[in-house]
C-alpha cells in the first residue's frame, strides 16, 4: 500500500491535525515507511506461538476468599471532618 499526498490530507483532517502543503511529501515517505515495517510483520512465521498479553509471563497472585471483619461504619468514619448517619458529609460543589 502506498500512502500520497491526498491521503495523507485526508488522514490529517479526520486527526483534526493541522498540515501545511509543504509537509505532506514528508509526511508520505513518513507513514510509507511505516506501512512497510508493517508488511514485514505479516512475513514473519508465527505458527506455534501462543498469544501473549505482554511481554513477561506472570501468575495472578490469588488471596483466600474468607469471611474478614466487617461493620466498621463507625470507625472508618470517625476521624471524617463530618458525617450524617454514619455516612461522609463533604462540601456542596455543584450549584
Amino acid at each position: 500500500m502506498s500512502v500520497d499526498q491526498n491521503t495523507v490530507r485526508h488522514i490529517a483532517r479526520l486527526a483534526r491535525i493541522a498540515v501545511r502543503d509543504d509537509e505532506l511529501e514528508a509526511l508520505a515517505n513518513e507513514l510509507n515507511g511505516i506501512l512497510s515495517w508493517v508488511e514485514q510483520l505479516g512475513e514473519v512465521d508465527t505458527d506455534g506461538v501462543e498469544p501473549m498479553t505482554g511481554a513477561v509471563e506472570m501468575v495472578m497472585k490469588w488471596r483466600e476468599d474468607k469471611v474478614t471483619t466487617g461493620n466498621l461504619q463507625k470507625e472508618v468514619t470517625a476521624n471524617a471532618p463530618g458525617g450524617d448517619d454514619g455516612f461522609f458529609v463533604v462540601p456542596k460543589v455543584v450549584e
